[in-house]
């Protein structure tokens, strides 16, 4: 039986790079869970010349479709067959459109850890009725409560369309302003228009649209990616995208009220209150099929009332086994988990 060891990633989160080790074994369960890389044995930490791996085994040597879809484990730095007492590497080529810098750029207090957002993002796009589709086409992507759009980054990494809601003002605005910059520095062909966002003559926000493409001759001919950032209500988000019209939700929730609805009178104040007003809003525009991932603070919200809350809005959660070995510490305040659930065919 073929035996592979994994060099984790480094973060320059301390805390982070302490949990990565037990949530990337987690994440590789899920993998061969999906049946998209095979059946792949319990992973294990082990230390090689003083050096740390997460180890794994599988029946048959890895193909190249499975190369290629573990290349994309949010915390894999590099993949070695093991064997003879040596280490050969091979060789992964992540699923990357464009330079990495689109996620690292910003820096601002609160943000969503890189690799924890690549590794939710995964495991929601492997809880699909299609879990490997995304290697070969461009899926859909809705962040509902997109803050300052580290999601959003992540699915043009992909190569995705997407798009964000949020009701903070200043989040939106940092944003567009962080990617027209990203955009014109790049120099990567696009048109991206901003202004009033208006429903039945009422003003809901604002809106940003993009749209790009990294290939110059693939933008003349009109083979391009959309970016969306609309600044309002998250529980406006059915009327604002078609039903059906997205693959994945992805999104992180609130610790606070800045990503709240103020539809109803004052701000949802909890999670509790925001994800049971908002996830059949959010339901509404997921295609049959597809698949939702929150992510959020355990210390706020147990994990089965979340789950009731899926639930009642007809999802299909994933559970048991490494579904429910994600929780991880963050902070002294923050234990943050995921939950992954698909909406039925």
């Amino acid at each position: 039986m073929p035996e592979y060891v994994i060099l984790v990633h480094p973060s320059a989160n301390r805390v982070y790079a302490a949990s990565a080790p037990s949530l990337l074994r987690a994440e590789l369960a899920v993998f061969g869970a999906a049946g998209s890389a095979g059946e792949l044995s319990a992973a294990e930490e082990v230390e090689l010349g003083g050096v740390g791996y997460v180890k794994f085994a599988s029946p048959e040597p890895l193909s190249e479709a499975e190369v290629a879809l573990l290349a994309n484990l949010s915390s894999l730095y590099a993949l070695f067959e093991l064997g003879d007492g040596v280490l050969r590497p091979i060789t992964v080529r992540p699923l990357a459109k464009t330079d990495s810098d689109l996620l690292t750029i910003q820096k601002y207090a609160g943000k969503t850890n890189e690799q924890f957002t690549k590794l939710l993002l995964n495991i929601t796009l492997l809880a699909t009725d299609a879990p490997a589709a995304w290697l070969e086409r461009p899926l859909r992507l809705l962040d509902p409560l997109c803050g300052r759009g580290t999601t959003l980054n992540q699915a043009v990494m992909y190569g995705f369309d997407a798009t964000g809601l949020d009701v903070d003002g200043k989040d939106f605005e940092a944003y567009e302003q962080f990617i027209k910059t990203w955009l014109r520095t790049k120099r990567v062909k696009h048109t991206a228009d901003s202004g009033q966002l208006r429903r039945n003559k009422l003003r809901l926000g604002r809106r940003l649209d993009v749209e790009y493409s990294f290939d110059k001759d693939d933008y003349k001919a009109g083979r391009t990616r959309r970016l969306t950032y609309f600044n309002a209500d998250t529980l406006t988000t059915d009327e604002l995208l078609k039903p059906g019209s997205v693959d994945v939700i992805v999104t992180d929730a609130p610790y606070g009220v800045q990503h709240g609805s103020h539809r109803e009178a004052g701000l949802a104040r909890s999670p509790r209150d925001l994800l049971a007003a908002a996830v059949p809003v959010w339901t509404r525009v997921l295609r049959p099929g597809g698949a939702l991932g929150i992510s959020w603070n355990t210390n706020v919200l147990p994990r089965e009332d979340l789950v009731a809350v899926l639930a009642r809005a007809g999802l299909d959660v994933r559970e048991g086994g490494p579904y429910e070995e994600f929780a991880h510490r963050v902070d002294q305040a923050i234990v943050r988990d995921l939950v992954v659930a698909a909406k039925p065919a």
